[in-house]
């Protein structure tokens, strides 16, 4: 189907005039739309799981465990709060606004949004954020990447067959596709992908005064800190593992490792000995390694790799025809060296050492820098460790361990900066697509006159006095 101006400005029309309806503010309603959602994805995961692999090569299992599971256990939580969550607070308030006491919060939807999908977890990254619309009350208008395009193939059909198209819908098409949807004048807008495009995607808001959320990766990538006091076995299987999943296409993953020079030869040892454990010598020829998503992306690590072929300790190969390119570490790299100020988002491991009696000029360095989504350093000094990680500028990360931190319930995810705005996940997502609203029931008997003029005189002696009292 071809999506031009009419046809998008036509389906953002039937949404808004369906939000109109007040339809989606009953919050059962909002729950049965959301088991729904689950029960779609449920009996829609062989052909999700298929189109996982089309797009990236992703094996039934890893698939399962990156994008299809976390959808379900996302719906879950929100099915499990959002009853408690949408309830209208009640607020007594205050002696200032005697005797008016009652004022009450409700929580409501901002109305038609737009969700906006990235290519690396085209089913996670747009479902998930799909509930925390749905849990809010708001339409949605999808506009899924067309780099995946059997993934978006899929979705389509999914949400066709479980929502009608003035509640969701998904849109497939190029960058000119997204344009014509910012265009638009939505209430929300939801944001998956790189810094350089939310920047685009913040003008375009900008000019509908529109809500933005941003999930972005950190200009300057993700960095993993090992002291010399770290396991470095653990860290190294844990950093393995992270690296291999979806060739490093991930917004949360390691973009370059920091490792204190004393113990860097035994770390990668480790490091290469875990690879090739997890994935086999030759990970490019293995079909359970995900592939690149596009010639373009394999093309770059080819090229970076050629740059810095005189410092490939491990990999540094790929299969062209099948997209896959092998874990690739380069050692040594100055902490100022180009590759490591950008995202780099493929299998590239770029690998920095560092006296580990400087660590806190290192942290300072990384401070320095755009603000990173995520943070990860491996130590035994719990007290450094906890020190880092409270005062850095991040979105979220672990302590002698990889990207866990994002599956924890009850918790918000997302960066800051460079690295995002907003928050979803859980009670999160419901607070992101929704607006709290205040409102003071009045009352029409024993009204005072403190609020009223006269303020000169001793009338205003008066009311001062009875001001300064009611503000304590």
């Amino acid at each position: 189907m071809e999506y031009t101006e009419e046809r998008i400005h036509g389906i953002v029309l039937n949404q808004r005039k369906f939000f109109r309806t007040g339809v989606t503010l009953d919050v059962k309603w909002r729950i049965e739309q959301l088991r729904k959602l689950k029960q779609a994805v449920i009996d829609h995961q062989d052909m999700l799981s298929e189109a996982l692999h089309e797009d990236l090569g992703k094996s039934p299992a890893e698939a399962y465990l990156c994008d299809i599971g976390p959808v379900i256990v996302e719906v879950n939580e929100i099915l499990a709060g959002i009853r408690r969550w949408a309830k209208p607070e009640r607020h007594f308030s205050g002696w200032m606004c005697f005797p008016s006491t009652k004022t009450t919060v409700y929580k409501m939807p901002y109305g038609v949004s737009l969700v906006i999908s990235p290519f690396n977890f085209p089913i996670l990254l747009t479902l998930s954020v799909l509930a925390a619309s749905i849990s809010g009350g708001n339409t949605a208008v999808i506009k899924a990447s067309s780099k995946s395009a059997a993934s978006t193939r899929a979705l389509q059909k999914l949400i066709a067959e479980t929502f009608p198209e003035e509640y969701v819908t998904v849109i497939d098409g190029g960058h000119d596709v997204a344009d014509l949807c910012l265009a638009e004048r939505f209430d929300k807008i939801f944001y998956t992908g790189s810094p350089a495009v939310a920047k685009h995607v913040l003008e375009a808001a900008s000019r509908h005064l529109t809500s933005v959320a941003l999930e972005l990766g950190g200009e300057t990538g993700n960095w993993c800190v090992i002291r010399k006091d770290a396991d470095l076995k653990d860290a190294a299987r844990k950093i393995a593992f992270f690296k291999l999943c979806n060739a490093g296409q991930i917004c949360i993953n390691i973009n370059q490792i920091a490792v204190a020079e004393e113990a860097a030869d035994a770390f990668l040892a480790e490091l290469k000995r875990e690879f090739v454990r997890q994935i086999g010598e030759q990970p490019e020829n293995n079909p359970e390694y995900p592939k690149l998503i596009t010639d373009a992306v394999y093309e770059k690590c080819v090229r970076l790799t050629d740059e810095y072929r005189d410092r490939v300790v491990f990999g540094g190969t790929g299969n062209r025809e099948a997209r896959r390119f092998a874990p690739t570490i380069l050692y040594p790299v100055d902490k100022n060296e180009d590759i490591v100020q950008h995202e780099l988002f493929c299998p590239l491991l770029p690998v920095v050492p560092f006296r580990d009696a400087e660590a806190d000029e290192l942290m300072e360095t990384i401070a320095d820098r755009e603000h990173p989504l995520s943070m990860y350093v491996f130590t035994s000094d719990r007290k450094w460790a906890e020190k880092v990680m409270s005062t850095q500028q991040y979105g979220g990360g672990c302590i002698n361990e990889v990207c866990i931190h994002m599956m924890v319930k009850g918790v918000p995810f997302n960066g800051t900066g460079h690295s995002g705005m907003g928050a979803y996940h859980g009670e999160w997502g419901f607070r992101e697509f929704t607006h709290p609203q205040t409102v003071l029931t009045g009352r029409t008997r024993g009204n005072l006159s403190l609020r009223e003029h006269p303020y000169a005189g001793d009338a205003g002696k008066k009311k001062m006095k009875l001001l300064k009292l009611f503000e304590r």
